[in-house]
């Protein structure tokens, strides 16, 4: 899917021309001749339009052809039913003289909500002030979507309290599977933005690493840009220790549930055992006077009723005695 937007009197407008400069390209899972198309009209690095494809992508920063690359890692949710499932997938973000792309896989919250205009203060050829809030915006659904499965993580556990099923370890297990991509992604992400602070500390003059000072050149920001940056940082590192504290919660509590299945277990088995030695002993005494030999009383005519309190007196002996041994 092409996309193409420009802000147009405060407004967020669709546009065909894709070399309109200030324009701000949006493919989603692009097919070969929309990037060739975006590479050709906008004069885009055709690799760098690729690199966000892979979903192993890991984040970075890229000049290429006097062109950024920031690649960063964007929350998503997947599954329905209630059986949500969270994951991330790369974002590509091109930075050039003229335009801005975004590059991605998959529809993501972060896209949707800049294409429907819900961000008041977008202005597509302000491009260091669209990154930074592309990041700021990643770095609050991180949060968003952490207090979701804080949320989750609580009713599957009050579930457990009633219902020792698989369904509700299976989707722990799927929360705490997703708090390690989210704990992977959010590292991962905090370089990237580390590297985009250190980079503005740094003089262009005194630089002698020509990316270093191509990229501070692209990426040209005023005071209030940096304090943006510094609080993208903040929420990320923050989100990081949300991350890192549920999933040290909820490992501890898949560790407490599989104890207590397992003890859950264990009684079960036990009483099984109790009800299977009390039943033996009725059916041994019945299994005695079941023999085809001389047995005591064999002629008697109350024979049948002395066998069954017989069996009932034992039975009630195994019951008291097992009692004792708290295995009932």
């Amino acid at each position: 899917m092409l996309q193409a937007y420009l802000t147009v009197n405060h407004e967020l407008t669709a546009v065909e021309n894709l070399a309109e400069k200030g324009i701000w390209i949006n493919l989603i899972n692009p097919t070969e001749a929309e990037l060739t198309k975006v590479a050709a009209s906008a004069g885009i690095n055709l690799d760098l339009l690729r690199a966000a494809l892979d979903a192993e992508e890991r984040s970075r920063i890229e000049v290429e052809d006097c062109q950024l690359l920031i690649l960063i890692n964007v929350p998503i949710s997947e599954g329905e039913n209630g059986a949500l499932f969270y994951d991330t997938i790369p974002l590509g973000m091109i930075v050039s003289e003229h335009s801005f792309v975004t590059v991605c896989l998959k529809e993501n919250p972060i896209i949707t909500e800049f294409e429907y205009g819900k961000n008041r203060s977008l202005y597509t050829f302000k491009k260091t002030r669209f990154v930074l809030q592309m990041l700021f915006k990643t770095a609050t659904y991180f949060l968003r979507y952490l207090q979701q499965i804080d949320k989750k993580s609580s009713e599957i556990e009050s579930k457990l309290h009633v219902s020792m099923k698989n369904e509700e370890l299976i989707k722990l297990l799927n929360l705490q599977k997703s708090l390690v991509y989210f704990t992977t992604s959010l590292r991962a992400n905090e370089i990237v933005m580390e590297k985009l602070l250190r980079l503005q500390l740094k003089s262009p003059l005194t630089n002698v690493d020509p990316d270093t000072a191509l990229t501070t050149q692209i990426l040209k920001m005023y005071p209030e840009d940096e304090e943006l940056l510094e609080d993208v940082i903040t929420e990320n590192k923050q989100a990081i220790e949300m991350c890192q504290t549920y999933s040290d919660i909820l490992t501890g509590t898949m560790d407490a549930f599989a104890s207590i299945i397992s003890n859950n277990l264990n009684i079960v088995m036990k009483f099984l055992t109790s009800v299977t030695i009390v039943m033996a002993l009725p059916t041994m005494v019945a299994s005695f006077y079941g023999m085809n030999v001389a047995l005591p009383f064999q002629n008697s005519p109350f024979a049948f009723m002395f066998t069954i309190i017989i069996s009932l007196v034992l039975a009630l002996i195994g019951v008291v005695l097992l009692r004792r041994k708290n295995m009932f």
